[in-house]
Protein backbone atom coordinates (compact mmCIF):
# COMPACT_ATOMS: atom_id res chain seq x y z
CA UNK A 1 0.00 0.00 0.00
CA UNK A 2 1.73 3.37 -0.88
CA UNK A 3 2.14 5.74 2.16
CA UNK A 4 1.65 9.65 1.78
CA UNK A 5 3.23 12.05 5.23
CA UNK A 6 1.36 15.14 4.90
CA UNK A 7 2.14 17.83 7.45
CA UNK A 8 1.69 20.84 6.32
CA UNK A 9 1.06 25.02 7.66
CA UNK A 10 -1.26 26.01 4.36
CA UNK A 11 -3.94 23.63 4.56
CA UNK A 12 -5.85 25.01 1.21
CA UNK A 13 -7.40 21.83 -0.02
CA UNK A 14 -5.72 19.94 1.89
CA UNK A 15 -9.14 18.08 3.21
CA UNK A 16 -10.58 17.17 -0.52
CA UNK A 17 -6.65 15.95 -1.44
CA UNK A 18 -6.22 13.36 1.56
CA UNK A 19 -9.42 12.08 1.31
CA UNK A 20 -8.82 11.80 -2.78
CA UNK A 21 -5.13 9.68 -1.68
CA UNK A 22 -6.94 7.99 0.49
CA UNK A 23 -10.46 6.94 -1.10
CA UNK A 24 -7.29 5.77 -3.97
CA UNK A 25 -6.00 2.85 -1.45
CA UNK A 26 -3.28 5.07 0.12
CA UNK A 27 -2.25 5.39 3.57
CA UNK A 28 -1.84 8.87 5.32
CA UNK A 29 0.51 9.45 7.91
CA UNK A 30 0.65 13.00 9.51
CA UNK A 31 2.19 15.11 12.52
CA UNK A 32 0.62 17.50 14.81
CA UNK A 33 -1.91 20.10 14.12
CA UNK A 34 -2.05 18.82 10.33
CA UNK A 35 -3.50 15.22 11.98
CA UNK A 36 -5.77 16.78 14.21
CA UNK A 37 -7.45 18.82 11.49
CA UNK A 38 -7.56 15.50 9.22
CA UNK A 39 -9.31 13.63 12.09
CA UNK A 40 -11.66 16.30 12.81
CA UNK A 41 -12.76 15.74 9.32
CA UNK A 42 -13.50 11.98 9.94
CA UNK A 43 -10.15 11.00 7.81
CA UNK A 44 -8.08 7.95 9.02
CA UNK A 45 -4.71 9.09 9.40
CA UNK A 46 -1.63 7.38 10.96
CA UNK A 47 0.08 9.33 13.52
CA UNK A 48 3.91 10.15 13.37
CA UNK A 49 4.88 8.70 16.13
CA UNK A 50 3.42 5.47 14.78
CA UNK A 51 6.03 5.27 12.42
CA UNK A 52 9.21 6.87 13.85
CA UNK A 53 8.54 5.07 17.44
CA UNK A 54 9.28 8.10 19.25
CA UNK A 55 6.90 10.80 20.36
CA UNK A 56 6.97 14.20 19.27
CA UNK A 57 9.38 16.87 21.62
CA UNK A 58 10.99 20.34 22.06
CA UNK A 59 7.58 21.53 21.47
CA UNK A 60 7.30 19.96 18.03
CA UNK A 61 11.03 21.26 16.89
CA UNK A 62 11.61 17.36 16.76
CA UNK A 63 9.32 15.09 15.22
CA UNK A 64 10.15 13.55 11.23
CA UNK A 65 13.71 14.03 12.29
CA UNK A 66 13.87 10.31 12.21
CA UNK A 67 15.68 7.13 9.95
CA UNK A 68 11.75 5.42 10.04
CA UNK A 69 11.25 8.41 7.77
CA UNK A 70 14.45 9.35 5.92
CA UNK A 71 15.17 6.24 5.24
CA UNK A 72 11.60 5.48 3.82
CA UNK A 73 12.28 8.27 1.50
CA UNK A 74 15.54 8.42 0.72
CA UNK A 75 16.35 4.50 -0.47
CA UNK A 76 16.13 3.62 -3.75
CA UNK A 77 13.70 0.82 -4.82
CA UNK A 78 16.17 -0.30 -7.97
CA UNK A 79 19.41 -1.25 -5.42
CA UNK A 80 18.99 -4.43 -3.81
CA UNK A 81 21.86 -3.45 -0.98
CA UNK A 82 19.25 -0.58 -0.37
CA UNK A 83 16.18 -3.01 -0.40
CA UNK A 84 17.85 -5.40 2.04
CA UNK A 85 18.45 -2.79 4.44
CA UNK A 86 14.87 -1.43 4.83
CA UNK A 87 13.36 -5.01 5.00
CA UNK A 88 16.10 -6.13 8.05
CA UNK A 89 15.55 -2.69 9.85
CA UNK A 90 11.45 -3.21 9.05
CA UNK A 91 10.75 0.07 7.71
CA UNK A 92 8.20 1.02 5.29
CA UNK A 93 8.55 3.15 2.56
CA UNK A 94 6.99 6.86 2.69
CA UNK A 95 6.03 7.78 -0.97
CA UNK A 96 5.34 10.96 -1.39
CA UNK A 97 5.76 14.16 0.78
CA UNK A 98 3.05 16.95 0.98
CA UNK A 99 4.66 19.67 2.96
CA UNK A 100 4.84 23.78 3.04
CA UNK A 101 7.20 25.46 6.19
CA UNK A 102 6.47 27.34 8.51
CA UNK A 103 5.85 30.69 7.89
CA UNK A 104 9.22 32.57 7.78
CA UNK A 105 8.14 35.05 5.44
CA UNK A 106 4.75 35.82 6.57
CA UNK A 107 6.44 36.81 10.40
CA UNK A 108 9.26 39.05 9.20
CA UNK A 109 7.00 40.82 7.48
CA UNK A 110 4.88 41.75 10.54
CA UNK A 111 6.46 44.62 12.21
CA UNK A 112 5.33 43.58 15.58
CA UNK A 113 7.17 39.86 15.39
CA UNK A 114 9.55 39.28 17.92
CA UNK A 115 13.13 38.06 17.43
CA UNK A 116 12.04 34.71 19.59
CA UNK A 117 8.58 34.43 16.99
CA UNK A 118 11.13 34.84 13.89
CA UNK A 119 13.09 32.25 15.07
CA UNK A 120 10.98 29.88 15.90
CA UNK A 121 9.43 29.89 12.53
CA UNK A 122 12.98 28.51 11.02
CA UNK A 123 11.12 25.61 10.05
CA UNK A 124 14.13 22.47 10.20
CA UNK A 125 11.96 19.20 9.52
CA UNK A 126 10.14 20.83 6.79
CA UNK A 127 13.00 21.26 4.51
CA UNK A 128 15.12 17.99 5.15
CA UNK A 129 12.02 16.22 4.61
CA UNK A 130 10.72 17.76 1.31
CA UNK A 131 14.61 18.22 -0.05
CA UNK A 132 14.78 13.80 0.97
CA UNK A 133 12.11 13.21 -1.09
CA UNK A 134 12.91 15.99 -4.08
CA UNK A 135 16.29 13.94 -4.24
CA UNK A 136 14.20 10.70 -4.44
CA UNK A 137 12.12 12.11 -7.35
CA UNK A 138 12.99 8.91 -9.15
CA UNK A 139 10.71 7.39 -6.89
CA UNK A 140 8.99 9.76 -4.52
CA UNK A 141 6.81 12.64 -5.15
CA UNK A 142 7.35 15.69 -2.98
CA UNK A 143 4.38 18.28 -3.46
CA UNK A 144 5.01 21.82 -1.75
CA UNK A 145 2.23 23.93 -3.66
CA UNK A 146 -1.56 23.40 -3.20
CA UNK A 147 -1.83 24.30 -6.62
CA UNK A 148 -0.42 20.84 -7.55
CA UNK A 149 -2.69 18.58 -5.73
CA UNK A 150 -5.34 18.56 -8.51
CA UNK A 151 -2.70 17.73 -11.53
CA UNK A 152 -1.64 14.97 -8.99
CA UNK A 153 -4.50 13.44 -8.31
CA UNK A 154 -5.35 13.34 -12.19
CA UNK A 155 -2.61 11.17 -13.05
CA UNK A 156 -3.33 8.92 -10.00
CA UNK A 157 -6.83 8.83 -10.72
CA UNK A 158 -6.10 7.81 -15.16
CA UNK A 159 -2.97 6.38 -14.79
CA UNK A 160 -2.53 4.88 -11.45
CA UNK A 161 1.08 6.47 -10.82
CA UNK A 162 2.43 10.07 -11.14
CA UNK A 163 4.75 9.82 -14.09
CA UNK A 164 8.69 10.67 -13.73
CA UNK A 165 8.06 14.18 -15.86
CA UNK A 166 5.52 15.21 -12.77
CA UNK A 167 7.59 14.16 -10.23
CA UNK A 168 10.55 15.88 -11.55
CA UNK A 169 8.82 18.67 -12.32
CA UNK A 170 7.55 18.88 -8.26
CA UNK A 171 11.26 18.08 -7.23
CA UNK A 172 11.99 21.60 -9.37
CA UNK A 173 9.68 23.18 -7.25
CA UNK A 174 10.89 22.11 -4.11
CA UNK A 175 14.45 23.10 -4.61
CA UNK A 176 13.22 26.52 -5.82
CA UNK A 177 11.35 26.37 -2.82
CA UNK A 178 13.98 25.81 -0.19
CA UNK A 179 16.35 28.16 -1.79
CA UNK A 180 14.04 30.84 -1.66
CA UNK A 181 13.11 30.10 2.27
CA UNK A 182 16.63 29.99 2.84
CA UNK A 183 17.64 33.14 1.11
CA UNK A 184 15.09 34.67 3.20
CA UNK A 185 17.05 33.42 6.64
CA UNK A 186 19.95 34.55 5.40
CA UNK A 187 19.38 38.09 4.33
CA UNK A 188 17.32 38.23 7.90
CA UNK A 189 20.37 37.19 9.59
CA UNK A 190 22.43 39.47 7.28
CA UNK A 191 20.41 42.54 7.96
CA UNK A 192 20.90 41.38 11.79
CA UNK A 193 24.38 41.06 12.49
CA UNK A 194 24.51 44.35 9.90
CA UNK A 195 26.73 42.58 7.10
CA UNK A 196 25.96 44.86 4.03
CA UNK A 197 28.16 42.63 1.24
CA UNK A 198 27.72 38.71 2.71
CA UNK A 199 30.73 36.28 1.44
CA UNK A 200 28.03 34.54 0.07
CA UNK A 201 25.15 36.62 -1.60
CA UNK A 202 21.59 35.10 -2.03
CA UNK A 203 18.66 37.03 -2.94
CA UNK A 204 14.89 36.12 -2.72
CA UNK A 205 12.32 37.50 -5.22
CA UNK A 206 9.05 36.59 -6.26
CA UNK A 207 7.59 36.09 -9.47
CA UNK A 208 5.40 39.37 -10.06
CA UNK A 209 4.09 38.69 -13.31
CA UNK A 210 4.60 37.29 -17.19
CA UNK A 211 5.73 40.69 -19.08
CA UNK A 212 4.44 40.96 -22.79
CA UNK A 213 8.17 40.99 -24.04
CA UNK A 214 11.44 41.94 -22.99
CA UNK A 215 13.27 44.88 -24.19
CA UNK A 216 12.56 43.81 -27.99
CA UNK A 217 9.55 41.70 -29.17
CA UNK A 218 12.28 38.52 -29.21
CA UNK A 219 12.89 37.98 -25.89
CA UNK A 220 11.00 36.80 -23.52
CA UNK A 221 10.70 38.75 -19.63
CA UNK A 222 9.26 38.41 -15.99
CA UNK A 223 9.36 40.78 -13.54
CA UNK A 224 10.60 39.60 -9.95
CA UNK A 225 9.44 41.61 -6.75
CA UNK A 226 11.93 41.70 -3.78
CA UNK A 227 9.94 40.64 -0.20
CA UNK A 228 9.21 43.76 1.37
CA UNK A 229 7.71 46.13 -1.01
CA UNK A 230 10.11 49.90 -1.35
CA UNK A 231 7.91 52.14 -0.66
CA UNK A 232 7.92 55.00 -3.82
CA UNK A 233 8.79 52.34 -5.97
CA UNK A 234 7.28 50.89 -9.35
CA UNK A 235 7.24 47.71 -8.55
CA UNK A 236 5.14 48.93 -4.85
CA UNK A 237 2.97 50.96 -7.54
CA UNK A 238 -0.85 50.53 -8.31
CA UNK A 239 -2.24 50.30 -12.01
CA UNK A 240 -5.52 52.42 -11.84
CA UNK A 241 -5.53 51.98 -16.07
CA UNK A 242 -3.69 50.82 -18.81
CA UNK A 243 -2.79 47.54 -20.49
CA UNK A 244 0.03 45.66 -19.05
CA UNK A 245 3.40 47.28 -18.62
CA UNK A 246 6.10 46.20 -20.67
CA UNK A 247 9.64 45.83 -19.38
CA UNK A 248 10.95 48.91 -20.97
CA UNK A 249 8.30 50.57 -19.68
CA UNK A 250 8.98 49.03 -15.92
CA UNK A 251 12.88 50.13 -16.50
CA UNK A 252 12.59 53.65 -17.65
CA UNK A 253 9.53 54.06 -15.06
CA UNK A 254 12.37 53.31 -12.56
CA UNK A 255 14.64 55.83 -14.24
CA UNK A 256 11.91 58.63 -13.83
CA UNK A 257 11.13 57.88 -10.02
CA UNK A 258 14.95 57.57 -9.41
CA UNK A 259 14.81 61.64 -10.73
CA UNK A 260 12.01 62.50 -9.44
CA UNK A 261 13.28 61.91 -5.90
CA UNK A 262 15.80 64.60 -5.72
CA UNK A 263 13.58 67.38 -6.30
CA UNK A 264 11.10 68.60 -3.19
CA UNK A 265 9.26 70.94 -5.15
CA UNK A 266 6.39 70.52 -7.92
CA UNK A 267 8.18 68.88 -10.29
CA UNK A 268 7.65 66.58 -13.77
CA UNK A 269 10.39 64.14 -15.25
CA UNK A 270 9.75 63.28 -18.37
CA UNK A 271 11.57 60.13 -19.79
CA UNK A 272 12.60 58.09 -22.60
CA UNK A 273 14.42 55.35 -22.56
CA UNK A 274 15.49 55.70 -19.39
CA UNK A 275 17.05 58.86 -20.00
CA UNK A 276 15.82 62.18 -19.01
CA UNK A 277 13.76 64.16 -22.17
CA UNK A 278 12.62 67.22 -19.79
CA UNK A 279 12.41 68.25 -15.81
CA UNK A 280 11.04 71.26 -14.65
CA UNK A 281 10.42 72.38 -11.13
CA UNK A 282 7.77 75.26 -9.78
CA UNK A 283 5.83 76.64 -7.77
CA UNK A 284 2.95 74.08 -9.13
CA UNK A 285 2.51 71.25 -11.34
CA UNK A 286 1.27 72.94 -14.24
CA UNK A 287 4.46 75.24 -14.41
CA UNK A 288 6.48 71.98 -13.92
CA UNK A 289 4.63 70.38 -16.59
CA UNK A 290 5.36 73.25 -19.15
CA UNK A 291 8.91 73.33 -18.51
CA UNK A 292 9.48 69.96 -18.81
CA UNK A 293 7.40 70.03 -21.74
CA UNK A 294 9.09 72.85 -23.33
CA UNK A 295 12.50 71.31 -23.05
CA UNK A 296 11.96 68.77 -25.56
CA UNK A 297 8.72 68.81 -27.36
CA UNK A 298 9.55 66.07 -29.47
CA UNK A 299 10.85 63.23 -27.60
CA UNK A 300 8.23 63.40 -24.76
CA UNK A 301 5.81 62.00 -27.34
CA UNK A 302 5.78 58.29 -26.47
CA UNK A 303 7.43 58.54 -23.02
CA UNK A 304 6.47 58.11 -19.41
CA UNK A 305 5.90 60.89 -16.88
CA UNK A 306 6.37 60.80 -13.47
CA UNK A 307 5.22 63.35 -11.39
CA UNK A 308 5.38 64.64 -7.50
CA UNK A 309 2.20 65.79 -6.50
CA UNK A 310 -1.10 65.27 -7.24
CA UNK A 311 -2.33 65.52 -10.64
CA UNK A 312 -5.84 67.39 -11.50
CA UNK A 313 -8.13 68.11 -14.17
CA UNK A 314 -5.86 70.82 -15.77
CA UNK A 315 -2.68 69.32 -15.84
CA UNK A 316 -4.36 65.96 -17.33
CA UNK A 317 -5.66 68.25 -19.75
CA UNK A 318 -1.96 69.08 -20.83
CA UNK A 319 -1.33 65.11 -20.41
CA UNK A 320 -3.99 64.27 -22.76
CA UNK A 321 -2.93 66.39 -25.71
CA UNK A 322 -0.37 64.35 -26.87
CA UNK A 323 -0.03 60.35 -26.64
CA UNK A 324 2.62 59.35 -23.05
CA UNK A 325 2.97 55.70 -22.70
CA UNK A 326 3.04 56.04 -18.71
CA UNK A 327 1.82 58.61 -15.64
CA UNK A 328 2.89 58.15 -12.29
CA UNK A 329 1.79 60.22 -9.02
CA UNK A 330 1.35 59.85 -5.73
CA UNK A 331 -2.53 60.72 -6.60
CA UNK A 332 -5.31 61.89 -9.45
CA UNK A 333 -8.38 63.13 -8.58
CA UNK A 334 -11.93 62.04 -10.07
CA UNK A 335 -11.68 64.26 -12.54
CA UNK A 336 -8.54 63.46 -13.78
CA UNK A 337 -8.81 59.93 -14.19
CA UNK A 338 -11.88 60.73 -16.04
CA UNK A 339 -9.82 62.81 -18.86
CA UNK A 340 -6.78 60.43 -18.96
CA UNK A 341 -8.79 57.53 -19.10
CA UNK A 342 -10.46 58.81 -22.26
CA UNK A 343 -7.21 57.05 -23.81
CA UNK A 344 -7.52 53.10 -23.37
CA UNK A 345 -4.07 52.46 -23.49
CA UNK A 346 -2.07 55.34 -21.08
CA UNK A 347 -0.65 53.38 -18.02
CA UNK A 348 -1.67 55.41 -14.81
CA UNK A 349 0.40 54.31 -12.14
CA UNK A 350 -0.28 55.33 -8.03
CA UNK A 351 2.86 55.63 -6.15
CA UNK A 352 1.85 56.48 -2.53
CA UNK A 353 5.36 57.39 -1.51
CA UNK A 354 6.47 58.84 -4.35
CA UNK A 355 8.92 60.83 -2.77
CA UNK A 356 10.13 58.26 -0.61
CA UNK A 357 14.76 58.06 -1.15
CA UNK A 358 15.59 54.18 -1.15
CA UNK A 359 18.61 54.76 -0.39
CA UNK A 360 19.34 52.16 2.05
CA UNK A 361 18.57 49.66 -1.14
CA UNK A 362 21.57 48.13 -2.31
CA UNK A 363 22.02 48.84 -6.51
CA UNK A 364 22.84 45.63 -8.99
CA UNK A 365 24.06 45.48 -12.13
CA UNK A 366 24.20 42.10 -13.70
CA UNK A 367 27.13 41.33 -15.93
CA UNK A 368 28.37 37.93 -17.56
CA UNK A 369 29.71 35.73 -15.18
CA UNK A 370 28.99 38.07 -11.87
CA UNK A 371 26.80 41.06 -10.36
CA UNK A 372 28.35 43.96 -9.36
CA UNK A 373 26.61 45.38 -5.97
CA UNK A 374 26.93 48.96 -4.80
CA UNK A 375 25.40 51.02 -2.17
CA UNK A 376 23.24 53.73 -4.01
CA UNK A 377 24.34 57.15 -4.86
CA UNK A 378 22.83 58.63 -1.97
CA UNK A 379 24.99 62.49 -1.68
CA UNK A 380 24.38 65.22 -3.70
CA UNK A 381 26.95 67.56 -2.19
CA UNK A 382 30.15 66.16 -0.10
CA UNK A 383 30.56 69.35 1.56
CA UNK A 384 29.63 72.69 0.43
CA UNK A 385 30.32 73.78 -2.86
CA UNK A 386 33.25 75.81 -3.66
CA UNK A 387 33.34 79.05 -5.89
CA UNK A 388 36.06 78.82 -8.06
CA UNK A 389 36.37 81.37 -9.95
CA UNK A 390 36.51 85.63 -9.78
CA UNK A 391 32.57 85.92 -10.78
CA UNK A 392 30.43 84.73 -8.06
CA UNK A 393 27.02 83.05 -8.72
CA UNK A 394 23.62 85.00 -8.49
CA UNK A 395 20.64 83.58 -5.81
CA UNK A 396 19.00 82.78 -9.23
CA UNK A 397 21.99 81.33 -10.89
CA UNK A 398 23.04 79.29 -7.59
CA UNK A 399 19.33 77.99 -7.49
CA UNK A 400 19.49 76.76 -11.10
CA UNK A 401 22.50 74.91 -10.42
CA UNK A 402 21.61 73.02 -8.06
CA UNK A 403 18.57 72.00 -10.01
CA UNK A 404 20.98 71.10 -12.89
CA UNK A 405 23.35 69.53 -10.47
CA UNK A 406 20.70 67.15 -9.49
CA UNK A 407 19.04 66.35 -13.02
CA UNK A 408 23.35 65.95 -13.96
CA UNK A 409 23.21 63.18 -10.99
CA UNK A 410 20.92 61.03 -12.71
CA UNK A 411 21.63 61.15 -16.20
CA UNK A 412 24.35 58.77 -18.44
CA UNK A 413 28.02 59.62 -18.56
CA UNK A 414 29.08 61.99 -20.18
CA UNK A 415 26.32 63.94 -19.32
CA UNK A 416 25.75 67.69 -19.70
CA UNK A 417 22.67 69.45 -18.52
CA UNK A 418 21.91 72.65 -19.35
CA UNK A 419 19.20 74.79 -17.44
CA UNK A 420 17.11 77.90 -16.67
CA UNK A 421 14.41 79.05 -14.58
CA UNK A 422 14.31 75.28 -12.66
CA UNK A 423 13.56 73.91 -16.15
CA UNK A 424 16.02 71.73 -18.37
CA UNK A 425 16.60 73.61 -21.91
CA UNK A 426 19.43 71.36 -23.36
CA UNK A 427 20.67 67.29 -22.39
CA UNK A 428 23.63 66.38 -23.88
CA UNK A 429 24.09 62.48 -22.44
CA UNK A 430 26.06 58.87 -22.60
CA UNK A 431 28.76 60.69 -24.95
CA UNK A 432 32.14 58.78 -24.91
CA UNK A 433 33.58 62.51 -24.59
CA UNK A 434 32.54 65.03 -22.86
CA UNK A 435 32.86 67.67 -25.45
CA UNK A 436 30.18 65.99 -27.86
CA UNK A 437 28.07 66.00 -24.38
CA UNK A 438 28.33 69.49 -23.88
CA UNK A 439 28.08 70.51 -27.71
CA UNK A 440 24.94 67.56 -27.78
CA UNK A 441 23.30 69.47 -24.97
CA UNK A 442 24.19 73.15 -26.74
CA UNK A 443 22.71 72.12 -29.75
CA UNK A 444 19.27 71.09 -28.18
CA UNK A 445 19.10 73.84 -26.46
CA UNK A 446 19.33 76.52 -29.11
CA UNK A 447 18.65 80.09 -28.53
CA UNK A 448 17.23 79.19 -24.73
CA UNK A 449 20.69 78.25 -23.81
CA UNK A 450 21.47 82.04 -23.88
CA UNK A 451 21.72 83.43 -19.67
CA UNK A 452 21.22 79.54 -18.24
CA UNK A 453 23.53 77.37 -16.51
CA UNK A 454 25.06 74.41 -16.70
CA UNK A 455 26.15 70.74 -15.01
CA UNK A 456 28.35 68.23 -15.88
CA UNK A 457 28.62 64.91 -13.87
CA UNK A 458 32.49 64.69 -13.83
CA UNK A 459 35.61 66.98 -13.93
CA UNK A 460 36.54 69.11 -17.48
CA UNK A 461 39.32 67.18 -18.38
CA UNK A 462 40.19 70.16 -20.86
CA UNK A 463 38.88 74.39 -20.62
CA UNK A 464 37.25 73.18 -24.39
CA UNK A 465 33.59 72.96 -22.40
CA UNK A 466 33.99 75.73 -20.52
CA UNK A 467 34.87 77.69 -23.97
CA UNK A 468 31.67 76.10 -25.62
CA UNK A 469 29.36 76.86 -22.61
CA UNK A 470 30.63 80.00 -22.57
CA UNK A 471 30.26 81.49 -26.54
CA UNK A 472 27.10 79.53 -26.33
CA UNK A 473 25.56 81.94 -23.12
CA UNK A 474 25.74 79.72 -20.42
CA UNK A 475 26.36 81.82 -17.47
CA UNK A 476 27.26 79.94 -14.13
CA UNK A 477 29.03 76.08 -14.74
CA UNK A 478 28.75 73.96 -11.47
CA UNK A 479 30.93 70.60 -11.66
CA UNK A 480 33.23 68.51 -9.69
CA UNK A 481 36.49 69.27 -10.02
CA UNK A 482 39.68 67.01 -9.30
CA UNK A 483 41.14 67.13 -13.18
CA UNK A 484 44.77 68.21 -13.88
CA UNK A 485 43.87 71.29 -15.85
CA UNK A 486 41.32 72.59 -13.38
CA UNK A 487 43.52 75.90 -13.64
CA UNK A 488 43.17 75.92 -17.26
CA UNK A 489 39.01 75.52 -16.94
CA UNK A 490 39.07 78.29 -14.00
CA UNK A 491 41.24 80.49 -16.18
CA UNK A 492 38.80 80.29 -19.35
CA UNK A 493 35.57 80.50 -17.03
CA UNK A 494 37.28 84.02 -15.69
CA UNK A 495 38.25 84.74 -19.50
CA UNK A 496 34.39 84.76 -20.25
CA UNK A 497 33.32 86.04 -17.23
CA UNK A 498 31.48 83.48 -15.75
CA UNK A 499 31.14 81.81 -12.71
CA UNK A 500 31.91 78.09 -12.02
CA UNK A 501 31.27 76.01 -8.81
CA UNK A 502 32.88 73.31 -7.14
CA UNK A 503 31.41 70.30 -5.70
CA UNK A 504 34.17 67.92 -4.27
CA UNK A 505 31.78 64.72 -6.00
CA UNK A 506 31.00 63.09 -9.08
CA UNK A 507 28.18 61.45 -10.13
CA UNK A 508 28.85 58.93 -13.24
CA UNK A 509 26.30 56.94 -13.84
CA UNK A 510 26.40 54.11 -16.09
Amino acid sequence: MKRALISVYNKKNLFSFAKGLIDLGWEIISTGGTAKDLKAEGLKIIEIEEITKFPEILDGRVKTLNPYIHAGLLYKRDEEEHLETIKTLNINSIDMVVNNLYPFEETIKNPNSTQEEIIENIDIGGPSMIRAAAKNYKFVTAIVDPEDYEKVLDELNKKGDISLKTREYLACKVFSYTAYYDALISSYFNKLTKIKFPEKLTLALNRAQELRYGENPHQEAVLYKEVFDLPGSISSGKQLHGKQLSFNNFNDANGALEILKEFEEATVVAVKHTNPCGIGSGKNLIEAYKKAYECDKVSIFGGIIAVNREIDADVAEMINSIFIEVVMAPSFTEEALKILTQKKNIRLIQIDDINKNNYNALDYKKILGGLLVQDRNELLLKDEYKVVTKKQPTREEMEDLLFAWKAAKNIKSNGIIIAKDKATVGIGLGEVNRIWAAEKAIERGGYKVKGSVAASDGFFPFSDCVKALAEAGVTAIIQPGGSIRDEESIKEADKYGIAMVYTGIRHFKH
